[in-house]
């Protein structure tokens, strides 16, 4: 497999479609700009879904995909090593953030087991039925996965795409349940940027102290030597320090963006599996929306290399795809104030022939004795009516 094949099978969202829209907006009664982003976001589903007016997001999905990384075992997450598998749990049972706001903007939810650590009895069937392997390697000292594990991994990412496109999902928020995996994600960033450790790490979703956070630049550190040499190959780079969980959501990226079906990134998991799908496809990001800003500096400095500014800045960490799943209602807002705010109504215009009314003179000081009565104003024509919808490519 050669992930740079994708760079040919991606296409960008219709320009044609993305003009009309534009031209549309500013024939609606509200003036163009007074709704900010909302404006660009309308645009851009238009130019998503090719349609104009813009259709609603009435099917969007939660997909988390989930596994431990063995660095945790060296101290730099605020959880337990191996323990993933309890976020997962707390998920189905409807008691995490994510769960909670799935539930009030009655959203499903999708976890894939890509490498959780755990045994597969814990969980349903329909959650470990897809995984890769237990647990990915620790990557300061050892590849996070074999080639083939990676290869497999980006392959149940690309199906798991084609599942939810045939599905007819329209939209995707997409996030990650792992343990370690903002360690990946840093090292994944930094060797992509090239920067240095201290630059990149952050304190993670559950919260570190000092001493954890010294831990972990050194774990990134020693991870970006073992980085630096596959950077020509994203599928090696995965395998080298990425992770199950995280090839399997760069293998979704890309393939969302074949099947041209829009996501929302959370976190510094999802930002550092786009900056390598980004990596071998470059037209793909134009398919993404950056959720939100979590905070921790991987994130920031990968949205920044992929030209993406967050829709929310709320310091969610949880991760979880909770401070994507947040932007949702906005994303939502923007295509219905697109489609169902009126245009302005245009003057009738003159028929043929027909003289135009003098100008009303207007009063003076000097002028003495009482006006003409004022024209009668004109009728306003009717709306134009909106270009006809274009189906959404498959």
């Amino acid at each position: 497999m050669n992930l740079d094949d994708f760079s040919d099978l991606i296409e960008r969202p219709d320009g044609g479609v993305r003009r009309d829209a534009e031209e549309r907006r500013e024939r609606l009664a509200v003036p163009s700009g007074a709704l900010g982003r909302l404006d660009e976001l309308g645009e851009w589903l238009s130019a998503a879904q090719q349609a104009v007016p813009v259709k609603p997001v009435d099917r969007p999905r939660v997909v988390l995909f989930a596994g431990d990384h063995g660095v945790a075992e060296l101290g730099v997450s605020g959880r337990a090593a191996g323990s993933a598998h309890e976020l997962v749990r707390a998920v189905l049972d409807g008691a995490s953030p994510v769960a909670v706001l799935a539930r009030r903007f009655s959203v499903p939810v999708r976890i894939v087991d890509a490498g959780l650590d755990c045994d597969p009895e814990l969980l349903p069937e329909s959650v470990v039925r897809d995984r890769v392997r237990r647990g990915s390697g620790r990557i300061d000292v050892e590849d996070a996965l074999t080639a083939e594990e990676a290869e497999a991994a980006v392959r149940l990412g690309i199906r798991i795409a084609d599942e939810e496109a045939d599905s007819g999902t329209d939209l995707v928020v997409l996030g990650d349940i792992s343990v370690g995996g903002t360690t990946a994600a840093s090292t994944l960033i930094a060797a992509l940027c090239g920067t240095d450790a201290s630059v990149v790490t952050g304190r993670g979703g559950a919260g570190i102290d000092d001493l954890a956070w010294m831990r972990k630049c050194a774990a990134v550190r020693d991870s970006l030597r073992r980085a630096r040499p596959v950077l020509g190959d994203q599928l090696e780079l995965l395998a080298a320090v990425g992770g199950a969980d995280l090839a399997a959501m760069t293998g979704f990226l890309l393939q969302s963006a074949v099947r041209r079906m829009p996501v929302v990134l959370d976190g510094v998991v999802s930002a550092a599996c786009a900056l390598v799908a980004q990596r071998a496809a470059f037209r793909a990001p134009d398919w993404w929306l950056a959720g939100q800003l979590s905070g921790e500096p991987a994130q920031l400095k990968a949205l920044d290399r992929m030209a993406l500014t967050p829709l929310l800045d709320h310091g969610v960490t949880v991760g979880e795809g909770s401070g994507a799943l947040l932007a949702l209602p906005l994303v939502q807002a923007a295509a219905a104030l697109a489609a169902e705010l009126p245009e302005r109504a245009a003057d009738e215009p003159e028929k043929p022939g027909e003289p135009s009314e003098p100008e009303e003179p207007r009063a003076s000081p000097e002028t003495s004795g009482s006006q003409a009565s004022p024209a009668s104003p004109k009728s306003p024509a009717p709306s134009e009516s909106p270009a006809p919808s274009a189906d959404p490519s498959a």
